[in-house]
C-alpha cells in the first residue's frame, strides 16, 4: 500500500519546496550560470531533508519537483531578469553550504532567504567608475588626453542615460540602442571638431560598456555544458542586444555624416 505522507509531513515538504525554488529564482534572476542553479538547487533541498530534488531549467523560469517519503510535489516558478548581481549567487551558496553543515534548519533557511537583497552601488560611483573604465581602454588604445576626456564624458552620459531608461523600465533593446546613439553623438565631436590626435578612438572605447559580455560568457558555458535551451536563449539575448547597440552607433554616425572609425 502507498506510504501517503502525513498533513504534518506534506506540509513540511510543501515549504521546503517553496524555500528551494525560491533560492533557485533568486540565482536565475541575478545571472547564475543554468549548471550552478540546478547544483545548488538540488544540494540544498536535500542538505534540509528532502529524499530528492529535480529541477528544470527554462529561458525565464524554473520547475522542480521534490521528493520525500514517496511524495512528490512539483512547483514552477517565473523568473524576470532583476540584472547580474554575483553578490546575490554567493549569497545563496553561502545559505546552502550552511545548510550542508547542518548549521541552518529549513526555518532558519527561509528567514535568512527573505532577508536577502541585492547589494546596490551608489549611481554616480557607478557612472564615474564607467566612464573611467572606458576613458582608460581609450588610453591603452593610444588616445591622448584630450580624446581620454572627451571619452571619459561620453561614456559618463552613455552610463547615465542607460541608468535613467532602465529605471523607466523600458524595454533593454531600446534601452541599448539610445545609449548606443547618445553616446555615439557625443564621442564623434572629436572626429567632428578634430580633438586630438586619433579621435576616432573615442566611439569605440565609449560604447564599451555596452558589449553583454556576460550573458555571452553564460551562454557559452551553459551549451557547453549540455544547457542547450537556456544557453540559446541567453546566446540569443546577447545578440538582440549587440544588435540594438549596432544600430544606435550607425545611426547616430549616419546623422553627422561619419564613416568609419
Amino acid at each position: 500500500m502507498q506510504d501517503w505522507l502525513s498533513p504534518a509531513a506534506d506540509t513540511a515538504q510543501r515549504q521546503l519546496s517553496r524555500l528551494v525554488i525560491q533560492a533557485g529564482q533568486l540565482l536565475m534572476q541575478h545571472g547564475a550560470e543554468s549548471a550552478l542553479i540546478e547544483t545548488l538547487t538540488r544540494r540544498l533541498g536535500l542538505a534540509l531533508g528532502l529524499d530528492g530534488v529535480e529541477v528544470s531549467l527554462a529561458n525565464d523560469a524554473l520547475i522542480v519537483t521534490t521528493l520525500l517519503r514517496g511524495h512528490c510535489l512539483t512547483t514552477c516558478r517565473r523568473c524576470p531578469d532583476k540584472g547580474i548581481n554575483m553578490q546575490m549567487v554567493s549569497e545563496v551558496q553561502r545559505l546552502c553550504i550552511m545548510a550542508e553543515k547542518g548549521l541552518l534548519d529549513g526555518r532558519t533557511a527561509a528567514r535568512r532567504l527573505a532577508r536577502l537583497k541585492p547589494l546596490r552601488y551608489p549611481r554616480p560611483l557607478v557612472i564615474l567608475m564607467v566612464g573611467l573604465s572606458c576613458a582608460s581602454f581609450a588610453r591603452l588604445a593610444g588616445a591622448d588626453w584630450p580624446v581620454f576626456a572627451l571619452t571619459l564624458v561620453a561614456s559618463t552620459c552613455g552610463i547615465w542615460v542607460r541608468q535613467e531608461l532602465a529605471l523607466r523600465h523600458f524595454n533593454p533593446l531600446l534601452n541599448f540602442a539610445v545609449t548606443a546613439f547618445i553616446t555615439t553623438l557625443i564621442a564623434s565631436q572629436g572626429l567632428l571638431h578634430r580633438w586630438g590626435e586619433q579621435p576616432f578612438l573615442a566611439i569605440p572605447s565609449s560604447v564599451l560598456m555596452l558589449v553583454p559580455g556576460f550573458p555571452l560568457i553564460n551562454a557559452a558555458a551553459d551549451m557547453v555544458k549540455g544547457y542547450i535551451n537556456t544557453g540559446l536563449a541567453r546566446w540569443t539575448m546577447a545578440t538582440l542586444l549587440t544588435l540594438a547597440t549596432s544600430i544606435g552607433i550607425i545611426s547616430a554616425m549616419n546623422l553627422l555624416g561619419i564613416r568609419g572609425w
